[in-house]
């Protein structure tokens, strides 16, 4: 297991608890607006000259936060692609730690695993781009039929969950619009664009969509989809 990094207190990423966030390095996208270019590889991550935290060193920092931490976000990354995730998250599950999953639903069979083990208690599943547009945003040939497999497998649980959207400059309203189409009646974050160090240099420079605009998406879709706005 390869942990590029960990958070040691959360207060926001795991609604309802008090968590720590661990960051798993190697991710099966390349998306234009990723901010976190270290963690989609290890090639990148030793280039970025940062140590891996080991995972003894991790599972007794568990240890030791029994009574400070309710909960522990996975992830990324793309958590699973990770070959040693089930198992991962099954030993921070014996900890007595409720566990918060972040992925991008390429791999909805390791999905309905943790799910039907009762591993997860939380899931956070990223929708990157409407059906047609997702080789292009993601810069990958992953079949797009597991991201609806995804979808529907969370729309059927009865586990928390959410989805989540970056509003990435080139998509359009139309795009966001088939986005939520997607979705129905589910809880929709849409997140800020961060240009800074976005993976695809080209983007680095494009301009966020305008508030106004996205307040009128909003508006326009509120009574369909449970869409917030995270700033």
């Amino acid at each position: 297991m390869f942990i590029g990094a960990l958070q040691k207190t959360t207060l926001v990423d795991f609604p309802g608890k008090v968590a720590c966030i661990v960051f798993l390095v190697n991710c099966n996208f390349k998306c234009k607006f990723c901010y976190n270019k270290e963690l989609t590889s290890y090639r990148f991550f030793k280039k970025s000259k940062r140590e891996l935290v080991d995972e003894k060193d991790f599972f007794s920092f568990l240890e030791s936060k029994k009574k400070m931490l309710d909960g522990v976000v996975i992830t990324g990354g793309e958590p699973t692609v990770s070959p040693g995730v089930h198992n991962f998250v099954k030993k921070i599950k014996s900890f007595g730690f409720a566990v918060k999953l972040d992925t991008n639903g390429t791999n909805p069979q390791v999905l309905k695993k943790l799910m039907g083990e009762n591993l997860l208690d939380y899931v956070a599943m990223d929708v990157k781009a409407p059906f047609a547009r997702y080789h292009e945003i993601t810069q990958s040939k992953i079949p797009v039929e597991n991201i609806s497999e995804s979808i529907s497998l969370l729309r059927a649980s009865s586990v928390p969950h959410e989805f989540r959207t970056t509003l990435y400059p080139q998509l359009t309203v139309k795009d966001l619009h088939e986005i939520a189409h997607l979705i129905p009646k589910e809880k929709w974050f849409l997140q800020d664009f961060q240009p800074k160090n976005a993976l695809d240099v080209k983007s680095r420079k494009l301009k966020p969509m305008k508030y106004s605009e996205i307040k009128d998406f909003i508006n326009e879709i509120k009574d369909n989809v449970k869409v917030v706005l995270r700033e």
